[in-house]
């Protein structure tokens, strides 16, 4: 019998056939007309666990968009389980947003898969789709598996984690397997050992009853500018967040971990092509890659007052607010992170205005140790398919489930990103390099063997 590998290389236009397929289907969760779309894309899921053979397939309803369940539990009790996550949903897209062709139809170039949701996630999922068909229709899966994709990463995650804190006897296992993030390059495998949580506030700066001719200015504290003034304080001259006891709750990194991430360290070429010649600013005493993933930030996303529009109007605002977000680390906690925020700016308000704060959804931060068994496997894993040392960094950005499968079922989550950086999730032209398509299913499958030894 012809192995693992073998059968994924003889089928591998297949299995870019199927994936064309499952692009084709716009289950973008965040809009309501899509919701059919959606429960297309769920059942298609489903559909092709079967065939594999996976067993006790489901799709299971939640109050928004459904779960698609599968396992396969014969590598006997003595292997062990992986629990394995990802999305079927998309965000949307249109080709007004600036793609150069229809983002639900999927077309090849250069070498990529040119959709929406090509990296982002149904590439990354059928990666691991492929992977366990390779394996069951040659020498068999030396580890149990149990597979968990979800309709609504793209707009919430509570369905998911109610599913999740309820279903834990279900979805018990012994490592959590994530394919949604991005290595470094096709000869430059990458793992990402933790991500930030968040916390997100709105603030909002009122002052006069209505909006005022701008005559009236030199006597009225403009709400837009006390907001600014509320903003610019946030932060020391160096970058450092000064709201007091933020860093309080922050797990410091270790001389051998900053040496580490030195080695993923922004390269002068990444930089220029993000940022041209402007240098780079944060908090001192850092780097870019510690600034950007290891160390927590507070940032301004978003500022509305007056007018807007095209032409002036001479006008002094009633109001004016401002969307603020925490990325944070290992041990903060957005709760207690809120409330600090909010006092400091109430503190920083002006008698001349009224403040108010509102809190948003947020999420916690994850870690995964470096030298736990499960991440090891994954570094054996990718030594077979790339022959650059591993680098490892931390995520700069959040993926909520990461943080409640370790809360409510107590597993090691390891990322198995195969994205690029490139790859344009999120955004027009949104790709998936068939060759890191391809080395993917390979990873997985080494994964697969080094776990059960």
């Amino acid at each position: 019998m012809s192995s693992a590998y073998d059968y994924a290389a003889q089928h591998a236009h297949r299995f870019v056939d199927q994936l064309l397929e499952l692009l084709r289907i716009p289950s973008v969760s965040t809009d309501p007309a899509y919701k059919g779309e959606v429960q297309r894309a769920a059942e298609w899921i489903a559909e092709d666990m079967r065939r594999i053979g996976l067993d006790d397939v489901q799709i299971i309803p939640t109050a928004g968009h459904p779960l698609v369940y599968g396992q396969w539990l014969k590598a006997g009790l003595d292997k062990p389980t992986l629990l394995i996550y990802g999305h079927y949903d998309v965000q949307p897209a249109e080709i007004a947003d600036g793609w150069t062709s229809d983002p639900f139809e999927p077309v090849i170039r250069e070498g990529r898969v040119v959709a929406r949701g090509a990296s982002d996630d149904k590439g990354q999922v059928m990666i691991h789709l492929k992977a366990i068909e390779a394996l069951l229709a040659s020498s068999g899966c030396p580890v149990n598996v149990k597979y968990l994709i979800e309709g609504e990463e793209e707009t919430s995650t509570v369905n998911l984690e109610r599913f999740i804190r309820e279903n834990s006897a279900l979805l018990r296992a012994d490592i959590c397997l994530i394919s949604d993030t991005n290595s470094r390059s096709l000869t430059q495998p990458e793992i990402v050992y933790g991500l930030r949580g968040l916390m997100c506030m709105e603030v909002v700066v009122s002052g006069p009853r209505y909006d005022l001719h701008s005559g009236r200015g030199g006597m009225i504290h403009n709400p837009a500018q006390a907001l600014c003034e509320i903003i610019a304080a946030l932060h020391d001259e160096q970058g450092r967040v000064a709201v007091p006891g933020f860093y309080d709750a922050v797990k410091p990194l270790s001389d051998e971990e900053r040496v580490m991430l030195q080695r993923a360290e922004w390269t002068d070429a990444e930089w220029q092509a993000m940022m041209g010649d402007l240098p780079d600013w944060g908090e001192a005493g850092y780097n870019k890659i510690e600034r950007s993933g290891a160390r927590p930030t507070l940032e301004v996303n978003g500022i509305s007052s007056g007018y807007n529009g095209e032409g002036f109007k001479t006008v002094l605002p009633a109001r004016a607010s401002a969307k603020l977000s925490c990325r944070l680390v290992p041990d903060q906690d957005p709760q207690v992170i809120y409330e600090l925020v909010k006092v400091q700016i109430e503190r920083l308000a002006p008698p001349t205005v009224r403040v108010s704060c509102r809190q948003y959804e947020g999420g916690r931060p994850a870690i995964t140790p470096l030298n736990h068994p499960a991440m090891q496997a994954a570094v054996r894993a990718y030594a077979r398919q790339w022959s650059a040392p591993m680098l490892f960094t931390r995520g700069g950005g959040s993926i909520p489930v990461v943080a409640t499968i370790q809360q409510y079922l107590k597993l090691p989550v390891v990322l198995m990103g195969f994205g690029l950086p490139d790859s344009a999730a999120h955004g027009p032209d949104e790709n998936f390099h068939l060759e890191m398509f391809h080395k993917g299913i390979a990873t997985v499958i080494a994964y697969m063997h080094e776990v059960a030894t």
